[in-house]
């Protein structure tokens, strides 16, 4: 299988083509760098130090003998050459993770926010309109979120993707349908992913589009079986206020010996899944395709569900850390309750990697081994949901 990766230097992008190539599959990457930009942009960088694309794709050629192929492109850009790069490859499926991925990022100013849009919609667009125009039926796998659903505290399972319904017509009888699940963001971030669900859905439909859209939790750890390889081919490590995930930051957090920063109350129900997982499902979905004139596939991309201060708890007991509350900017309950379905990736093969002292362990190992890179001034963020006038600053989720 020929599989293109949008978004291939990214967290997630990065070890999952490593992880397609270790397969057996033909890899091409397609990113445009905007990620180490915007880490200049916030005075950031990753915890682990990355080497460049050139030394990353020299190094995996050498331990495997598998070259992967490279393209420097702006998806949400530069289409003339998107629609030559697809025609040129044509690829038999394309995973796409090339968005802005950040939700404190995508409320930092009115420029994120306007950036975040402009660069998710029409990266996304952009590629569903090349498909079409060249006639490429090539499978689209999407990296989605769970936060398109939205967490209003509600103690009703979320499907994955449809909403079994029932409405009356004008004969007053009622009648079954499905619909997509009600969207309810909380960031200009989660508002692209729910929008990038009706460009699918309007692509599927008019189009005949093939079209897999995984609703992914939050994803902790670093490593992947082949990032472990190599140094040059370690992943990503954001710890900041913008870019890092909450379960990864405490673990930085403890190693550093900075108190673990819980925002509000901590009771905030999140979904998580480990790295390793995540690149698993890409390649579920990608040999698991739907058939001709099917519907978009959704599936929820989860293995397990905590409460943030549940999390701070558990890491603290056992490195010792302290525990700090903080105010929450973020507009949002602060309890939840989530329960989701995500038993269709495990039907598929999926054996879910939950929690555990060993994985945590290792993350806190690689934060220590790289702790003297740590900017403890990046650590918290004073991104703030809505800038009411005369509200003091806070400090962002984690």
């Amino acid at each position: 299988m020929k599989v293109l990766v949008l978004g291939g230097d990214g967290f997630c992008g990065w070890p999952t083509a490593l992880h397609l190539s270790a397969r057996g599959m033909d890899v091409a990457l397609l990113d445009n760098f905007s990620r180490r930009r915007i880490d200049r942009q916030i005075g950031s960088a990753s915890l682990t130090p990355i080497t460049s694309m050139e030394e990353r794709l020299a190094t995996w050629q050498t331990l495997r003998g598998r070259a992967l192929d490279f393209t420097e492109l702006d998806l949400a850009q530069d289409y003339e050459s998107l629609c030559t790069l697809l025609t040129h490859l044509a690829p038999d499926a394309i995973v796409h993770f090339a968005e802005q991925r950040s939700a404190p990022y995508s409320m930092r100013s009115p420029a994120t926010k306007r950036y975040t849009v402009q660069n998710n919609l029409a990266a996304t667009h952009n590629l569903l309109c090349a498909l079409v125009e060249i006639g490429l039926d090539a499978h689209v796998v999407h990296l989605g979120t769970m936060g398109v659903y939205g967490y209003g505290g509600t103690d009703a399972p979320l499907p994955e993707g449809y909403l079994p319904v029932r409405v009356s017509n004008a004969a007053g009888r009622w009648v079954d349908r499905e619909i997509l699940h009600p969207a309810d963001p909380g960031s200009v971030y989660h508002m692209t992913k729910a929008q990038d669900q009706l460009l699918f859905a309007f692509y599927n439909k008019n189009d005949g589009l093939r079209i897999t859209d995984l609703h992914q939790g939050i994803v902790w750890g670093t490593q992947t079986a082949e990032t472990k390889l190599d140094e040059r081919l370690i992943n990503r490590f954001d710890y900041d206020g913008d870019y890092g995930t909450v379960l990864n930051r405490f673990l930085m957090q403890a190693a550093v010996g900075h108190p673990l920063t819980v925002h509000g109350t901590g009771g905030q129900t999140r979904a998580f899944i480990h790295i390793q997982d995540t690149v698993r499902c890409i390649e579920l979905a990608l040999t698991s395709p739907p058939r001709s004139g099917e519907r978009v596939r959704i599936m929820n991309q989860i293995t397990e569900t905590h409460r943030v201060r549940d999390l701070a708890a558990l890491v603290a007991q056992q490195t010792g850390a302290a525990v700090r509350f903080l105010p929450n900017p973020r507009r949002e309950a602060p309890e939840n309750e989530l329960r989701a379905d995500g038993r269709r990736l495990q039907e598929l093969g999926l054996t879910p990697t939950t929690l555990s002292a060993g994985l945590m362990q290792e993350v806190h190992e690689i934060a220590r081994r790289h702790a003297a890179r740590c900017d403890l001034r990046k650590i918290p963020s004073t991104v703030r949901w809505r800038q009411d006038e005369g509200e003091a600053p806070a400090v962002a989720v984690a």
